[in-house]
């Protein structure tokens, strides 16, 4: 049986969104075909790194996790203002370095561990790439290293100390064409064998009865300013003046911004996964699922608005969801308010459009991204790069 070993900065059901997610979803259907371990950090709150879990061994959902302690936190002011001054000129090498050991997490023992277990495990599955984790962690196991880079057209991606990253693995895992095709154009490593996979969307049964009245428009995701939440916001409340009427906007997850005192703005926090039908009550009965991230390499919560038949109204700067868009016919995009207020005002008016739009999204997750498929992908790709290596 394949022994594979998932590498990530943080873990827990507690962490919802980004690669955290996507490594749980991943590890919890492929440990009922691998053995499977998880390799990670004491850290939950990604912001100072600060350790929270006990380190050892914990068992979640049937998969072994193994949590090392961090030794350092982050200071977040300080690394904003380091990386401000970093990213807007020319920078050094050593600089480069200083800014992946303030980033973190690090953690001596999890690097250490990775030397002694090089050759307990077939397989070490990095994500993402942007952390002491994968940047150091995958120096450790080259030859056994598989990077989900999980990559965005980002400001850190040109940093020169990445250039070696992406040509070290022994094989990549993109989440979609777009990024693929940006990190073939960014580090010329196509040579490097790699697969478009993705991930699988498992969507709860609501019953109608779940399902909250009203009108209104929904976003599911960190509430945060890196993921554009203060340009939503400041549109809603501009198309809300130019078109009053009881529409609302519903706000998903953690919130680490300041939100504006308007009656038509809720944010119900972080919804559990034990509340998951809740969750998934409210994309449901949204007439639209607005994402206005300008990073991102998948979108789950696009993809799991789709399953819910809701069409989308997603950035357009973002070439991972204009990808999406295009390929499903199943939502439309903006770039600036102008073209956000007409296209949200045309799907909130036009009942037969956004019916439309909402079975082709839901067609699109339903061929692309149902878990079948999805697991069937990964033990082949995975098995075939396990099998290179001996």
């Amino acid at each position: 049986m394949m022994r594979i070993a998932f590498v990530v900065p943080r873990y827990g059901p507690e962490i919802n969104g980004g690669a955290e997610l996507v490594c749980r979803l991943l590890a919890e259907r492929l440990v009922r075909h691998a053995e499977v371990d998880v390799l990670t950090t004491c850290a939950q709150d990604l912001m100072t790194w600060r350790n929270h879990y006990p380190p050892g061994i914990d068992i979640i959902n049937g998969v072994p996790v193994r949590r090392f302690p961090v030794d350092y936190e982050r200071h977040p002011l300080a690394f904003q203002r380091f990386s401000e001054m970093m990213m807007a000129g020319p920078r050094s090498f050593f600089d480069q370095v200083q800014w992946m050991a303030l980033q973190g997490p690090f953690s001596s023992e999890l690097l250490n561990y990775l030397s002694q277990a090089r050759n307990r495990y077939d397989l070490f599955l990095f994500m993402p790439y942007l952390y002491c984790t994968t940047y150091l962690g995958v120096q450790r196991v080259p030859e056994r290293a598989v990077l989900y880079p999980m990559t965005h057209d980002e400001p850190p991606v040109y940093l020169d100390l990445f250039e070696a990253l992406f040509h070290l693995p022994r094989g990549f895992i993109y989440n979609t064409v777009e990024e693929r095709d940006f990190v073939h154009r960014r580090f010329h490593n196509a040579h490097i064998p790699y697969r478009v996979l993705g991930v699988g969307i498992d969507v709860p049964r609501v019953p109608d009865e779940a399902i909250p009245p009203g009108e209104y428009i929904v976003y599911a995701g960190r509430v945060d300013l890196s993921k554009g939440c203060d340009a939503l916001i400041q549109y809603f409340i501009r198309y809300k003046a130019e078109h009053p009427g009881p529409l609302r906007l519903i706000l998903i997850g953690q919130v680490s911004m300041e939100i504006p005192d308007h009656p038509d703005i809720c944010a119900l926090g972080f919804i559990p996964e034990e509340e998951n039908t809740r969750r998934f009550a409210w994309l449901r009965g949204a007439r639209v699922f607005v994402m206005p991230s300008p990073y991102e390499s998948l979108s789950l919560a696009t993809l799991e608005a789709w399953a819910c038949s809701v069409p989308v109204l997603v950035n357009g700067h973002t070439a991972v969801l204009r990808g999406h868009c295009r390929r499903s016919n199943g939502g439309l995009y903006y770039n600036d308010y102008d073209e956000f207020a007409a296209a949200l005002h045309l799907l909130l008016t036009n009942e037969p459009l956004r019916q439309a739009l909402g079975r082709n999204g839901a067609r699109y997750v339903e061929q692309n991204y149902s878990w079948e498929t999805v697991e069937r992908a990964y033990l082949e790709w995975l098995g075939e790069l396990s099998e290179r290596g001996h």
